[in-house]
C-alpha cells in the first residue's frame, strides 16, 4: 500500500498554487490582450473622426485671430504657418505622431500648449471624480448591501426611496444647496476655489469635498440599485443552495460566493462613472469656481479652438479605456463567475 509522506502534502500544494497562480496570470494577460485589441482600432477610428471634424466644420485659426474681415491672402498665409495648407491625410498623420508623442498640439487662441493645459484642468477634475467616486462607491456599497440583506423589509423600502430621490437631483442643484448650508450658513467648507495636493492636503480636502459631494449623488444610487439587485439575484443561484446544505455560515457564504458573485454590476456601473464625472462636470465646477477639465472642454468647444477640442477628446477616449480596463481587471480578480466565463 501507497502512503503519503509528510514532505508530499506541501510540495503538492506548492505545485497547486503555482498553477493557481499561472492561471490568474493567464487571465490577466487575456484581458490586457482583449483590452488592446478593442482600443486599438476603437482610438484610430475615434481620432480619424475626431480629426475629419475640423476640416468639415470649416473654423480656421485665421478666422480666429483676424475675424470676419480677414482677406484671402491674411487667410492663406495663417493656414500655412498652421499647416493647414497640406492634404488632409498628411495633416492627420502629423497630428497623430504627436499625439503618440504625448504632444495634443498648440492652441488657436492664445498659442499655449493645450498638453499643459489639458494637464492644469484634468488634475482638478480628477481630485474632485475621484473622490467624488470614493464617497459614492463607500456609501453606494453600504446602502446597497444593507438593502439586500434586509430585502422586503421597511429598511430596504427606505433605502430604495432615498436613493430614488438622490438619483433624479442635479448636481448642481445639490452644489448651490450645499454651498449655501455648508460653506456660507455654517462655514465648514470654502464655497470656492482649489488648492493643489502638494500645498496641503488638509486645504485640498476642504476645497473638493463640496463639489465631491455634488457629484457623488449619482453614484451612490447607481451603485446602490445594482449591488441590491445583483446580491439579491445571487442570493437565489444554486452555488448558494449549495453552501447553505454544506452547513457554511451566513457570513461565510454572504462574503465568499454572494458578494463576489454580485459585484459585476456595481463595477461595470462605476466603470462607466469615473469618466462622465471627470467631463460632465461642467456646470459643478462654474458653481464652485474650478478651472477644471469640463470647463476648459467648454470654454475651447465656445471659442471654436479645434486642437484643444480634439485634445479633449483624445484624453478622454484614453480615461474611458483606461479605467474600463482596471474595471476588467479587478472583475477577472475578484468574480468566480467570470473567470469562469459564466
Amino acid at each position: 500500500m501507497t502512503t503519503t509522506t509528510p514532505e508530499a502534502t506541501p510540495g503538492r500544494r506548492g505545485r497547486v498554487a503555482t498553477a493557481k497562480a499561472r492561471h490568474a496570470a493567464g487571465r490577466v494577460a487575456a484581458v490586457l490582450g482583449r483590452s488592446v485589441a478593442i482600443f486599438v482600432p476603437v482610438f484610430l477610428v475615434a481620432t480619424f473622426v475626431t480629426f475629419a471634424l475640423r476640416s468639415m466644420s470649416g473654423l480656421s485659426p485665421a478666422r480666429i485671430q483676424l475675424g470676419e474681415e480677414a482677406t484671402p491672402e491674411a487667410i492663406q498665409r495663417i493656414e500655412a504657418e498652421w499647416g493647414l495648407d497640406k492634404p488632409f491625410l498628411t495633416q492627420y498623420w502629423n497630428w497623430f505622431t504627436d499625439v503618440l508623442h504625448g504632444q495634443l498640439g498648440t492652441s488657436w487662441v492664445n498659442g499655449a500648449d493645450i498638453s499643459t493645459l489639458i494637464g492644469l484642468g484634468l488634475g482638478v477634475s480628477l481630485s474632485v471624480a475621484t473622490f467624488a467616486l470614493v464617497i459614492g462607491v463607500v456609501a453606494g456599497f453600504v446602502l446597497g448591501t444593507v438593502a439586500a440583506l434586509r430585502r422586503t423589509t421597511v429598511v430596504d423600502r427606505a433605502i430604495t426611496g432615498f436613493v430614488t430621490v438622490i438619483s433624479v437631483m442635479p448636481a448642481f442643484v445639490v452644489g448651490i444647496v450645499l454651498v449655501a448650508v455648508l460653506a456660507v450658513g455654517f462655514g465648514l467648507f470654502p464655497s470656492a476655489g482649489y488648492v493643489p495636493a502638494g500645498q496641503g492636503v488638509g486645504p485640498w480636502l476642504a476645497h473638493i469635498t463640496l463639489p465631491a459631494l455634488a457629484l457623488s449623488f449619482d453614484v451612490i444610487a447607481d451603485v446602490a440599485r445594482q449591488l441590491r439587485s445583483s446580491l439579491i439575484a445571487a442570493y437565489g443561484e444554486n452555488y448558494v443552495t449549495g453552501a447553505v446544505v454544506r452547513g457554511l455560515s451566513p457570513r461565510r457564504i454572504f462574503f465568499g460566493h454572494v458578494l463576489r458573485n454580485g459585484l459585476g454590476p456595481a463595477l461595470a456601473t462605476i466603470g462607466q462613472k469615473f469618466p462622465a464625472l471627470v467631463g460632465a462636470s461642467v456646470v459643478t465646477e462654474w458653481i464652485f469656481g474650478l478651472q477644471g477639465f469640463g470647463r476648459f472642454a467648454n470654454d475651447s468647444a465656445q471659442a471654436g479652438d479645434v486642437p484643444a477640442v480634439q485634445g479633449v477628446l483624445v484624453v478622454s477616449i484614453v480615461l474611458v479605456v483606461s479605467f474600463n480596463l482596471i474595471i476588467n481587471l479587478v472583475l477577472a480578480r475578484v468574480m468566480p463567475a467570470s473567470q469562469r466565463g459564466v
